[in-house]
């Protein structure tokens, strides 16, 4: 019993961790791919964090945004110009801006 909830509290606290990874993942990713438009509107780009701009982006659901980032959208090159972006680099990217921008 005592061996069981042990590995269970491991097993817990590993999953946090990786909760945390993946988030920093997605703001890593921003970091590098992302920031230099969102940050200051460039290019007509909504703003990470303008809230009105955003809304309606978002209300069009998590794989619309994925797929925009993927595709290319406006003067947004595919993978926002990152061709080495991964569908799980962006899906992290687009996590993290959505939760700035809510």
């Amino acid at each position: 019993m005592r061996h069981t909830l042990i590995m269970a509290t491991v097993l817990a606290a590993l999953t946090v961790v990786a909760q945390i990874a993946a988030a920093a993942d997605g703001q890593a990713i921003y970091d590098k791919s992302c920031k230099g438009c969102h940050d200051k509107g460039l290019m007509g780009s909504p703003k990470t964090g303008d809230k009105d701009k955003w809304a309606p982006l978002i209300k069009s659901g998590v794989v619309a945004l994925e797929a925009s980032v993927m595709n290319g959208k406006g003067k947004m090159k595919p993978k926002g110009g990152n061709d080495s972006l991964t569908a799980e680099d962006i899906k992290a990217s687009v996590d993290y801006i959505i939760s700035k921008s809510q």
